[in-house]
Formats: structure tokens, sequence, C-alpha cells
């Protein structure tokens, strides 16, 4: 909310401050060069995944492997592990990392298992499937370009039983100034020691609220840093690192805390230690000042849940260890470890040896078996929460206490949202940004939520946490893509069968949908406009042929399947005989126009209908829903058949003489073959449905054949044509033909706001029976009589072209601001009329015929045109008819 309180106003001084914010978002800039890299993608099935291999998930996928059973183990480092990476212990008697090494062997020794380091576990889905990012040659920086092979791989891995040995994440605590250089996690401490040798500083401090702090404090005096305090939250320590800590000289303050630090030049300097009360609200006394270069903190241990909740579970609030932990199982998924709050290495030795051993068996391979070593333990003493220090003698004016270090939210601006009415913790994230950042509240989501719960008066558990989503950690767009670089989609891409034949024409292609159609066909030298006018003008005046093999086609069986039509369509459907056709419109609840197309009656019991290119696929799960969830008892049975066909439209003054050249059994003259009807027969050999439908306004034919005959059928048809000067048009053509026409194209002629009888088709709207939509066309909203109605426009300039989606008024000097009244919807240039066309949305416009409207373009200039009918050619319907 910081943004939109402090510049609201004045409004106008926005675009000064946009810069200022932008820069200072810390943001990076999109490359603007291809990636160099490759990327790959892989597919696995598994009996068992394990994601982490700490000690808890290397003995999980060893009691698995030994059974038999296809293992897989995920993590995210790049060695195996885990805790035992940073941290000393003790298993079965040898150094925890020689344990480790030993178990690490046994699984790459056996065939059936396979480790993927440097992958993270990125999303958690359905049906135990999980997406993991494996980092293949990052770790070797600019010598990376020079390594064969990709850069990183996405594996989509099923696995039947998934073991979760995420681990904990140590949390912060909240104070003022723990932002500061030189604040760091405890444990981040004992990885710069332990993992890669290096003192972080030549003085520390400890601040802890558990024991986990003091373990830091060990290693740091053990490296040879100055431990000058270990400043504990708690009146009770864990006996043995207590011990140990007095024993190196450490000095130890009980019930003390950290309320502010002080930063230098180069960063901390010094620490303020205070008296904290019982309660931990408040400072009892000042204890002084301690000077380090180091304040190791630890606020306890967050458990990984991410995962189990992205597979449907929720996570629940333990109160005696302050963290959330994995509620119940919805998928084949069991948390084990520090992921399921137990924290000592023993309980993680156990539990991930039988979470693996039970997999293993769950997965259908029985005997798996593990001896569990024996694992040194301390005496711990619980942790005590402390969700925010109070402030101390340091603290200024500006007092920040940092939860998100990304998003720099703090402790105020979670109470600042409370006080401002905000509730549920998905609120407050997003008014905050709480959260927001690349770790998405690994580290201080806990903090937050418990500041606003003790803010509500609730506990952490009542205000819940925060939905976890995927991705995990932040995944490259390369790995997502893979190698569907440059016109490669993630969809499917769809080809007729004739699609090779166009190709080989130079045909420019459009996508729609998922397919590829042939736009236009230039020749040589010819550009798009002179192409499409070639194609329109040969349609007219001779034949012209285009691929509709993509239109869907759902074909529908069953004795209640014109009962089923009748509740789809608008217009009635019980009088239409075997062998005819009829155009309809299905309509959404809400009354508007969702998809058209025209079905055919094949027998009485079995029809045939067409959909949107685009739409049939939603056409199709539409008539599904319908069927499975309101009208059960119709026996109806749909399917998708779009590919079954190869359908051609042959259209124009001789289309019925290019057809009957070819070879054709059927008589295709008007009167024994009407328009809206259809015959199954043979052309050129081939078994063909015929369809006497035009979406041209020419007489037109609809040939149907075998997909595998497709191609054969084109060429016997093209050669045919051949004396008539046969020309193949795309859907530029077949846009401008349909548009001289007044047919609408759903989609662009309708925006989803747009009825049957705002397109002045009130008479394809059954007034007596029932069909879906039909309650909301009754509404008065949806009769206003100034509602968008579709027009036709001409230009007064014959040559000037409107662009779709150009603004209409009423005048064209109007005061701002200026009222729209519509909006073009079509638009293109006539060569058979010598003069441009448009359909428009307008409002009123079926009355406002012959009147003037203005579009207002990009440039600012207005151009004039007169409102008439949508139906520029042929409206009697001689052409189609004939």
């Amino acid at each position: 909310g910081f943004y939109y309180k402090t510049f609201m106003w004045p409004k106008s001084a926005w675009m000064r401050y946009e810069h200022h914010i932008r820069h200072a978002a810390g943001l990076g800039r999109t490359p603007s060069l291809p990636d160099p890299d490759q990327y790959d993608k892989r597919h696995a099935h598994c009996d068992v995944l394990v994601v982490g291999a700490g000690p808890t998930g290397l003995i999980a996928a060893l009691g698995a492997a030994r059974s038999g059973a296809r293992v897989m183990m995920v993590d995210e480092q790049s060695q195996l592990g885990g805790s035992l990476l940073s941290a000393p212990a003790v298993i079965g008697g040898q150094a925890g990392l020689d344990w480790a090494g030993e178990v690490e062997a046994e699984l790459r020794a056996l065939p059936e298992v396979t480790i993927l380091s440097r992958s993270t576990v990125t999303g958690y889905y359905d049906h135990n499937f999980l997406s993991v990012n494996e980092r293949r040659t990052d770790h070797l920086g600019p010598a990376q370009s020079d390594t064969p092979g990709s850069r990183e791989r996405l594996w989509r891995i099923r696995a039947k039983q998934v073991v979760l040995a995420t681990g904990a994440i140590e949390r912060p605590l909240v104070f003022d100034g723990n932002d500061t250089p030189g604040v760091m996690l405890a444990s981040a401490v004992s990885t710069y020691i332990h993992r890669y040798a290096v003192a972080p500083g030549r003085s520390g401090v400890v601040f802890t609220n558990n024991d986990s702090g003091y373990q830091a404090a060990i290693d740091m005096s053990n490296a040879g840093m100055e431990v000058r305090a270990v400043v504990d939250v708690r009146m009770t320590a864990g006996a043995d690192v207590a011990k140990t800590v007095a024993d190196m000289g450490i000095p130890v303050y009980l019930g003390y805390v950290v309320p502010s630090v002080q930063s230098g030049l180069q960063g901390l300097k010094r620490i303020e230690m205070a008296k904290l009360s019982a309660d931990g609200r408040a400072i009892l006394s000042h204890k002084g000042l301690v000077d380090c270069q180091v304040l190791a903190v630890s606020g306890g241990w967050s458990p990984v849940v991410h995962l189990h909740s992205q597979s449907g579970g929720r996570p629940c609030y333990r109160e005696s260890q302050a963290c959330f932990v994995p509620g119940t199982s919805v998928q084949d998924e069991r948390s084990a470890g520090a992921c399921a709050g137990s924290f000592s290495l023993a309980a993680c030795l156990q539990e991930g040896a039988d979470a693996g051993v039970s997999a293993a068996a769950q997965s259908g391979w029985p005997g798996g078996y593990v001896d569990i070593p024996v694992a040194v333990e301390r005496d711990e003493a619980p942790l005590q929460p402390l969700w925010e220090v109070p402030a101390g003698a340091l603290a200024g004016d500006r007092v920040k206490k940092f939860l998100d270090f990304q998003n720099d939210t703090t402790a105020s601006d979670i109470r600042l949202a409370a006080r401002e009415g905000y509730r549920s913790i998905e609120h407050v994230k997003r008014y905050t940004a709480l959260g927001f950042g690349t770790d998405q509240g690994k580290l201080g989501n806990i903090n937050g939520l418990a500041i606003l719960a003790e803010t509500l008066g609730k506990s952490p558990g009542e205000v819940g946490t925060t939905t976890f989503r995927p991705n995990y950690t932040p995944v490259t767009f390369g790995t997502v893509a893979g190698r569907a670089l440059g016109e490669q989609l993630f969809d499917p891409v769809r080809k007729t069968a004739i699609h090779a034949w166009h190709v080989r024409r130079g045909a420019m292609f459009e996508n729609v949908g998922q397919w590829k159609r042939p736009w236009f066909y230039p020749r040589e030298g010819e550009e798009m406009h002179a192409a499409v006018n070639r194609e329109c003008l040969a349609t007219r005046s001779s034949v012209g042929v285009l691929d509709a093999s993509t239109l869907g086609k759902i074909d529908i069986r069953g004795p209640d399947a014109s009962r089923f039509l009748n509740l789809l369509y608008t217009n009635n459907w019980d009088n239409l005989q075997p062998g005819r056709c009829r155009y309809g419109f299905m309509l959404g609840e809400d009354g508007m126009v969702m998809d058209d197309g025209v079905t055919t009656c094949i027998a009485s019991d079995h029809y045939l209908m067409t959909t949107t290119t685009g739409g049939a696929a939603a056409v199709m799960s539409w008539m599904e829903r319908w069927l499975q969830t309101e009208w059960p008892e119709l026996k109806v049975y749909l399917t998708s058949v779009t590919d079954h066909w190869s359908v051609m439209s042959v259209a124009g003054p001789n289309a019925r003489a290019v057809i009957k050249t070819a070879g054709c059994d059927r008589n295709l003259d008007a009167e024994a073959f009407p328009f809206m009807s259809m015959q199954s027969g043979e052309v050129a050999g081939i078994p063909a449905r015929i369809s006497r439908i035009s979406f041209s306004g020419e007489s037109a034919f609809e040939i149907s054949v075998d997909a595998n005959q497709g191609l054969a059928l084109w060429e016997a048809i093209m050669t045919a044509g051949r004396d008539y000067d046969i020309t193949p048009y795309g859907t530029e053509a077949m846009h401008v033909l349909r548009a001289e026409k007044g047919y609408v194209i759903v989609g662009q002629d309708t925006d989803g706001s747009v009825t049957p009888v705002d397109l002045g088709m009130d008479w394809i709207v059954s007034k007596k029976k029932d069909f879906i939509g039909k309650r909301s066309l009754s509404r008065s909203d949806t009769d206003r009589p100034n509602r968008k109605q579709l027009v036709g426009l001409k230009t007064q300039d014959p040559a000037r072209v409107l662009p779709e989606g150009a603004q209409l008024v009423n005048t064209p000097q109007a005061e701002r601001p200026v009222p729209m009244v519509g909006h073009v919807s079509s638009s293109y240039y006539s060569a058979h009329l010598g003069h441009s066309i448009a359909l428009a949305l307008v409002k009123g416009g079926l009355s406002r015929m012959g009147g003037t409207i203005y579009a207002h373009l990009m440039d600012g200039s207005v151009v004039p045109a007169t409102i008439c009918s949508p139906i520029f050619f042929d409206p009697e319907n001689e052409r189609t008819k004939s």
C-alpha cells in the first residue's frame, strides 16, 4: 500500500515518480539478444521419488532402493548430505559426512536408482506429477558456454509414491536494523565455516531463541573468531551446548535480546543488549553495547511444507515448536524429518527409514530394509517464540524491523494493514508485498503472519498461511521452453491433409486456434492486397476453392440428439429431415452469442455439427458439461471428428461445372440438390458427403472426404478446374467474401456482449421452445433500443478502408470526453464492388440507416461513413441458391 498512499496525489506527478520507482525496484533488464544456451526436457516414471538428500532423504532412498524399487532422489545442492554439509554430526560412530558418502556410494551402485543433484522440485501437481529443474552447467560460470550439452533440464516425473525430506529453513529474528550487512542467519555462519572454510568476520555475537544458535557460537570460536556474547531470549538453554560454550569462555546472557544494532561504513559495528520482560513485550533495562562484525541470529526453524501444500495438503500450526507442519496427505506422499517438524538427528533417521521402506512397499516393492545407525544427540531445551523484539535505547524516530528483505516489508507495515481493516493473510500479503520476492516468503512470512496474529488477538494457526504455489524457486524461461523455440508453440500445431500442397503453392499462413490455415496465395511479386483481390474476383466471376478442413466437427448420435440440439441452439431442430442442413446460433447462459455453425442431419438419431475453427474444443467441452451435469438422462453421444474429415469448399458460378468435370455420381442441379442440403456420393471416384453450404455468398458445394483422401480429391478438383481458371483462396479472401454478404464471424463481429437480435437475426430465435440463454434474452438490458447493433458502413472515399477496431462517434469535433457509440468489427476493400466495406456495431444502428457516423483514427483524423445494410452483395440470395 506504500506506493498507492504516497504517490496518489497529485495524479499528474505520477509520470515523474514512476521512473525513479522503477529504477529503485532493483529489477534487471530483459535480454534483447537470443539465448545462446540450450535447454532440455525429459520425462521419467519411478516407484519412489525422494525429495531432499539430507540424512532423512538419504536413509529413505536407501531403504526404498534395497527393495528393488525404481527410486529417484532429487536435491538442490551440488553435494548430497543436506544439513550434514554445514553442521558437524556423528552417525553410526563416524562423521556424518562419511556416513552420507557411504550411503551415496551404495545408491549410485544400484541400477534402479537415479540421483539428481543441483536439481530443485519446483512443482507438485495432481496424480503425483512433479516438475524438477536440473541446473547442469550454471556452476561452471563463464566456461559453461564452451561445455557441450544443455544448460538446464526440465524433468517431468510421475511417481507412484513420494517421500518429502525437504528439511527446514532457519528464520531470522525481527529487530531494528536486522537488514544491516553483517547480520546473518546462524546456519549461514556455520555453512561458511564448515563448507567453505571461511570465517565471516573477526568477532561475533549470537542472538538466538533456541539451541541452534549455540552451535554457531561453537563453530565461530573453533574457526578462530572471537565470540563476545551469546544473547539468548530464554532463561534456560540446553545443558550440553551451554556447558560447551561455557567451557570455551563465551559469555551467555539469558533472558536478554538485541533490540537494535549500529552500522559503520563497512557494515555492522556494534549491537545493543537489553533485558527482556517475561512476556517479551518490553525492555526492562539496557545492558550496554558490544562491538562486533557479525551477528548470527536464529529465530527457530520453519519446516519446508511448500511441496506438501502444492500436493493438496494443508499445513497445521504446532504450538510447541512455533511452526507449521504438514497436515493430512492428499496424494501418495509422506513427509519425514525436519520438514515434518522432527528436528533431532535421531528422529530424522528413524522417520526417513520408515518413510522409504513404507513408500516402496506401497508401490509394490515390499522387502526394503535399513539398519538405523545411532546418532549422537545433545540435550536440548525448547524454543521460546519471539516474533518481534521491542525497540531499545538506540532506536531513533525511524525504527525499521524488516520481515521481507527483498520487498522491504516491515513489522509496522503488517500492523498498519491490520489497522486499516485487513484480516486475511492473503490480503495482507498483497497490500504489504510480504513474500512477493523471489524467495516467496520462505524467510519472513512466518514472522509476518505471527505479528498479524498478535495484532488481531489470534493464534498463528487461526491466521493460517498464504497459498504455496509452483514454482518453489524461480525457473528460467529457457527451461520452460526447452527446444520449442522460434515459431514453435506449446500448443500442438495442427495442419490439414492438404497443407503440403499449400506450402508448395507458396501460401502465406495464419494461426487460427491451433491450426495453420492458408491466408492468401501470392504470385511472384504480388503483395497481399493484390493477391486477395485476385482471389475474390476469381471466385465471384468463375470458381474458387477453399480448404475448410479446420472447421470443428462434432458427431452427435443417440435417440435424444434432436432434443439436445433444441436445447443448445436458438432455433428449432425438430423438423430437420435427414439430408438437410441448418444454420444455428449457440448462446451462453447470459444470452450472448457463443458460437455458430451448420449442423447436418445424417439420420433421425445422427447429426454432424460444425463449429468455428478456434471454438471447437470449447464447444465440445460445453456440450459435454451440459450432458454430464444438467441433462444426464439424455441418451446422446458426442465424438470430435474434426481430424477425420478433409473438407473443401468449391464456390462460384462455375463450381457445379468443375465438380461435374471431376466426376460426380449425384445430380448437382439446383432443383435436385437445393441449398442447405446434403447427399452422399462419389467425387472423382472418392466416397464423399456433398453439402450445398455457402459462406461466400456464391453457389457453393462443400465436399467432405476421409482425411486420407483429402489431398487426392483436392488435386482432382484443381485438375478439373483448369479450364475454368480455378483459384485457391485463403482465409483473408474468405473474410472479404463473407463480409460482402453480411455474414458474421463469431469472435470478430461479436465480443461476448452481442445477442442474435443485435445482429439483426431475431428470425433465428425461437419464441416457442426453451434453449440455453433464452431467459437472459428477456432481461431489460438485452431489450434496450440503444444496444450496439450490426450495421454496414460505406466511406465517402471508396478507396478508404477503415481500420478494424476504430471507434465511432456521432460528431467529428465533440468535446472531451467523447462518447463512443460503436466500433468497426470488420473492414475490407471489395474488388468486386469497387469500394471499401465495413461491418460495425453501433448503438441503435438499425434505426439509423442512411445516417452519417464518424470513425476516429489513431492519427487523430476523422473519417465520415454512411450507415447502411450489412448485406452489400446479393441481398435476394439469388447467387447462393442458384
